[in-house]
């Protein structure tokens, strides 16, 4: 057993990228993995983050998922402080902000930009709390360092880098075309006290023989007067949860064989938490596709509404597109209708927003799949939750008394309209102090085709998520049993993609190397 490594305190690495989309959260995940795996305390930060894709702390903060991936990657316990500013988009222009973990304002993005500065010290404070209680702190910027007009106003790129000195790795993405003009221009327009914290380039998402950009790297390493630290292949299928919503255009996991189940879940324009359907893409003999209009919905063995962070508007784009009176129509046939959170609140047949919570609607019909209504409240409940099946339709009858674990993140409360329903088929247990310890969550109907609650997280739990998909198997006899009918824990899923991250991040950096760079 080898000692631990004692590094000076406080030690910080950044990865900042050329533009967006090149890669800087996983490359933050690899590096978390990496140093931990070496002994290290490390901890993921990002100042700011924009992502309707948020994880619940155990206090009840709210963090962006790529934090919550990272924080995995490292072996330690999510806090507000590896995300202190969390922007969740309401509408094209406006945004919710979360400041350490909580709703702070609802802001246009003009308002935003006026008050950003104001925010700094709330990224200082939290910096300095993991500096304080880590060896390392691995931060991950955000965009391009060299977008000049925003310069003035950052708070989560060369600012951080300069407040914390922290040694930079610049990243471009090969795979896009470019990479002399994305690394030399970004670090070229840089002032020269940001471009001396840069000690480093990785070119990321390379195909085909690194052996022919050998004189790519040399060129690079000329021109900057800096080392290429690594080459970093194109990694495929590696069944790690995805932050960014844009990764779902067109987005569907294809199996092989003849039969399969075919689920189809609505993209909203707003669509929030959709790793929640990440369980199922990883299931053999299943299909999840992402559909926005009519004619893309086919025939699916079941539909899934999944998380919105604007319910009312979404529902609105449910109706516009044409796609609400097909859903109605397609269930009143037979088709399996299955709700989250704010996919939940849609499936009834109304929603109250009398204090203007969430948009100027007083009151909105849902899809009335199920006979609840909702009402917004002021109040957001956010927690980390242990849940229990005590009642339900036959196909969840085996499952009474399963312990289940998720995390709820929502506006509004869901309550019966009439006794055709079982109603709080999941008794809830709270983790987070400060919120109703207790309660019941979920609707179904009483043949269990239509159901849903507002548990995220749900389908990670290897026995319900295997039960669901039986008794839609069931319903559709051609369909055969994968050869593994439990199925592989997602989270072993997720701690093999890791690890396959971390070892081909390490196997192509210069480790060593890094860390005498960083002093540790």
């Amino acid at each position: 057993m080898t000692s631990r490594i004692v590094p000076p305190l406080g030690a910080t690495f950044m990865i900042q990228g050329a533009s967006s989309s090149v890669g800087k959260s996983l490359l933050v995940t690899a590096f978390c993995r990496i140093f931990a795996r070496r002994g290290l305390r490390v901890a993921p930060f990002k100042a700011q983050n924009m992502s309707n894709n948020a994880a619940v702390c155990p206090d009840g903060g709210e963090v962006g998922r790529a934090q919550a991936l990272q924080a995995l990657a490292a072996g330690i316990p999510l806090s507000v402080d590896l995300n202190p500013i969390l922007l969740k988009p309401e509408a094209d222009h406006r945004s919710q902000v979360i400041v350490h973990g909580r709703p702070w304002k609802t802001l246009q993005a003009g308002q935003y930009y006026e008050r950003k500065r104001a925010l700094w010290s709330v990224v200082t404070e939290s910096l300095d709390r993991l500096r304080s209680q880590f060896d390392l702190v691995v931060i991950e910027g955000a965009g391009s360092p060299a977008e000049l007009n925003l310069a003035a106003s950052d708070v989560v790129n060369m600012a951080v880098a300069r407040y914390a000195q922290a040694p930079v790795a610049l990243v471009g993405d090969i795979d896009r075309g470019g990479v002399f003009a994305q690394l030399l221009g970004t670090l070229w327009l840089l002032p020269p006290e940001e471009q001396a914290l840069i000690k480093g380039l990785i070119v990321n998402k390379f195909r085909g023989d690194p052996a022919l950009f050998v004189d790519g790297v040399k060129i690079l390493e000329e021109r900057s007067g800096r080392p290429v630290l690594g080459v970093i292949p194109y990694l495929h299928a590696l069944g790690l949860p995805e932050e960014d919503a844009a990764t779902l255009e067109g987005g569907e996991c294809e199996v092989t064989g003849l039969h399969q189940l075919d689920l189809a879940v609505i993209r909203f324009p707003h669509i929030a938490n959709f790793d929640d359907l990440d369980p199922l893409r990883h299931e053999p003999g299943v299909r999840v596709r992402f559909v926005d209009s009519p004619n893309s919905l086919g025939q699916p063995d079941a539909l899934i509404l999944p998380g919105s962070k604007s319910t009312v508007a979404d529902l609105a784009w449910l109706r516009a597109q044409g796609l609400a009176d097909l859903i109605v129509q397609r269930t009143r046939a037979g088709l399996a209708v299955v709700g989250i959170c704010g996919g939940y609140q849609m499936l009834g047949r109304s929603i109250r927003d009398l204090g203007q919570v969430e948009s100027d609607q007083l009151e909105t019909e849902g899809l009335g799949l199920l006979p609840i209504e909702t009402t917004f409240e002021a109040s957001k409940t956010t927690s980390q939750v242990r849940a229990r099946v005590v009642s339900g339709p036959p196909w969840l009858v085996p499952l009474n008394g399963l312990p289940l674990r998720g995390y709820e993140i929502h506006m509004g409360r869901s309550t019966p309209l009439e006794l055709e329903v079982d109603f709080g088929w999941l008794s809830i247990e709270r983790e987070t102090s400060g919120i109703g310890s207790a309660g019941i969550d979920g609707a179904t109907a009483r043949d269990g085709r239509v159901w849903g609650c507002y548990l995220h997280g749900l389908f990670d739990n290897n026995a319900f998520r295997q039960a669901w998909l039986r008794s839609l198997k069931a319903r559709a006899p051609g369909i055969q049993e994968p050869s593994d009918p439990d199925g592989v824990p997602y989270r072993q899923r997720i701690e093999a993609g890791l690890d396959r991250l971390a070892d081909t991040v390490e196997r192509e950096v210069s480790i060593d190397v890094l860390m005498e760079m960083l002093g540790l």
